[in-house]
């Protein structure tokens, strides 16, 4: 019997590869190279899986457009405090 846990997870999870891999699409870049890039910001767990109430509820065009937003804005916010 699989917990409610380990459900909710494997949701998270299943959302958060169809996020990067359509994100990846639309950037043309690879699904690797989308995800090094998300993980770098920390945008995985701090946007896929803590939002994923509310972000799953999106089409997967607005769930994209946010994902490459949100992850432009904060790599430029990354570089402005490095330099």
């Amino acid at each position: 019997m699989v917990s409610l846990y380990a459900n909710e997870t494997y949701k998270k999870i299943h959302f958060a590869v169809m996020a990067i891999e359509a994100s990846a699409r639309k950037a043309n870049i690879s699904g690797r190279d989308m995800h090094d890039r998300l993980l770098h910001q920390g945008l995985i767990h701090k946007r896929l899986f803590r939002y994923y109430e509310q972000l799953h509820t999106q089409s997967l065009n607005w769930v994209v457009d946010d994902t490459i937003e949100t992850l432009l804005n904060w790599e430029k916010e990354e570089r402005e405090i490095q330099s």
